[in-house]
């Protein structure tokens, strides 16, 4: 970052209000990777590269830190698709298998039953569909509003709102067990 008080290309953008929302970013970089910590780090130097460079320029309509996700984001998928098209990272992918196996010590009986609740809620978490799980990240986990969640995601705030209630109403119907009908 430069010593200046403002970046070039973006004299709208503190330099050191960006570095206060630095581990922000990062973390939503590593939801927009599922959590693959290289391509987190890769987005995150993508996104400080075109915001230095004025090709991501701000414009003050929004908060930073909401303009700065949604860069962070259509970083995130550009690199995505490049990755689609490449016959090599196909390939890769498609051979590419996640080890399911858990780590954790299940000697006792508590330890047991944290490992099958956190197993319940990433299976309930993953079979989320995707536009869900985004808005519920971004609302839940980055203190987002749902109108800032939506303005990230280039979607309507209705639409927003209908992710963000669905999302919801599917964690709980998984996640919480029903009483039985007497």
């Amino acid at each position: 970052m430069p010593d200046e008080p403002r970046l070039r290309h973006n004299p709208l953008i503190d330099p050191r209000e960006l570095e206060q929302l630095h581990d922000q970013c990062f973390s939503w970089a590593l939801t927009c990777t599922r959590g693959r910590r290289g391509e987190a780090e890769d987005i995150l130097q993508m996104t400080y590269l075109a915001i230095v460079e004025g090709r991501a320029r701000f414009g003050g309509s929004s908060k930073l830190r909401t303009w700065l996700f949604a860069v962070i984001r259509n970083q995130a998928r550009s690199r995505w698709r490049r990755a689609q098209l490449s016959s090599q990272m196909i390939a890769r992918l498609a051979s590419f298998s996640l080890s399911e196996e858990s780590s954790m010590d299940t000697d006792s009986l508590a330890d047991y039953q944290r490992a099958q609740d956190s197993d319940r809620i990433v299976a309930a978490w993953r079979s989320l569909p995707p536009r869900q799980r985004e808005v519920l990240d971004l609302v839940f986990y980055r203190d987002l509003s749902i109108a800032e969640a939506a303005e990230v995601l280039g979607i309507a705030l209705g639409t927003a709102r209908l992710h963000y209630e669905r999302g919801k109403a599917a964690l709980r119907r998984q996640l919480v067990p029903e009483e039985p009908v007497r």
